[in-house]
């Protein structure tokens, strides 16, 4: 019943969020000097008659006050007609079907491969509190987080790809490849799901290491080091477990980062998925499109708090979150 309670409280918060993100992004476009279909024409917007770039205006709704369009759209919405793609040529839902698979796929890996990485590194800088061990992780994690994730991507297409040939610098398949096959798509994740991890990792890592140190001086710990349990258990099944809770909310907390870093190692890696698709929409001011992809990196942002929310509850019954408990 709490955790129902939680989600419907959310779900109640999600409403209104949606619909003033969605009300500030038509502002937005309302205000933006980007003319949408001079931008679709390209070139041929100098030598274009006027009557058919208005005619074009018009079959868009963009000759339509700013609240009519935006009545109208969000009553498509509910109805499931997300547009067309005025970029891709596309239904937008085709669009969202084709590449959200791809997406979820990596980012599920990344957030697997950050989760580990962060709580196996942050625990042994702990555990070995100023050792040359901590100041190498510690220096590391803060170069990292000062570290643009395109840069990072860059540098690493460069060592692995163009200098060491090691790995493929981007793409889904090989370019002569015909066929979608699980091993070559595995081979071309590594990077980008590394990058990604790996950008999105710095304060998770100093986090788990401060909450792990401070665990460490707990009377609790101190009296299963005092009964002669193995170090290994005092550290795993003791320390980091305490550790852990606040730890869930921070992830959630990270979601709003790894859209956004998922967004540049997409473009980077030319990775096929919705968040690179939404680069393309903003250069071309594909509107429809755009729209609704930032109608889904808000939910996925409410659904990861929401998640955290839920996992730390689990975790911890005792615990009450905005009011509900």
């Amino acid at each position: 019943m709490v955790i129902l309670r939680l989600v419907a409280w959310r779900l109640a918060f999600a409403a209104p969020l949606l619909v003033a993100v969605t009300a500030g992004m038509f502002a937005l476009a309302k205000a933006s000097p980007f003319d949408p279909v001079r931008q679709y024409l390209g070139d041929r917007a100098m030598v274009t008659d006027p009557e058919v770039v208005e005619r074009i205006r018009a079959n868009w709704g963009l000759d339509r006050p700013v609240l009519e369009q935006y009545a109208a759209w969000a009553g498509n919405l509910l109805r499931g007609d997300l547009g067309d793609s005025r970029s891709l040529h596309l239904p937008v839902a085709q669009v969202i079907a084709e590449r959200l698979p791809w997406t979820l796929l990596a980012t599920s890996a990344a957030i697997a491969l950050m989760l580990a990485g962060s709580l196996v590194a942050g625990t042994l800088a702990a555990w070995r509190q100023g050792s040359w061990l901590d100041r190498v992780i510690t220096g590391g994690a803060f170069a990292n987080e000062a570290a643009p994730v395109f840069w990072s991507g860059l540098l690493a297409i460069w060592i692995f790809s163009v200098q060491l040939g090691w790995l493929p610098a981007g793409g889904l398949t090989g370019a002569r490849s015909s066929t979608v096959e699980a091993a070559d798509v595995a081979v071309h994740m590594i990077l980008p799901v590394t990058v990604l991890a790996i950008s999105q990792s710095s304060w998770l890592v100093l986090y788990v290491r401060e909450s792990v140190i401070g665990t460490l001086r707990e009377d609790f710990v101190i009296g299963a080091r005092a009964r002669g349990l193995r170090e290994r258990t005092v550290i795993v099944r003791h320390a980091l477990r305490s550790a852990l809770l606040p730890f869930l909310t921070l992830l959630g907390a990270r979601i709003p980062e790894l859209v956004t870093g998922a967004i540049l190692v997409e473009t980077v890696f030319s990775w096929p998925g919705v968040a690179s698709a939404s680069v393309q929409a903003a250069l071309a001011v594909d509107f429809p499109l755009l729209a609704a992809l930032t109608l889904l990196g808000t939910l996925a942002v409410v659904c990861g708090n929401l998640l955290a929310d839920v996992a730390y509850t689990i975790a911890d019954p005792r615990v009450r979150t905005l009011g509900v408990g």
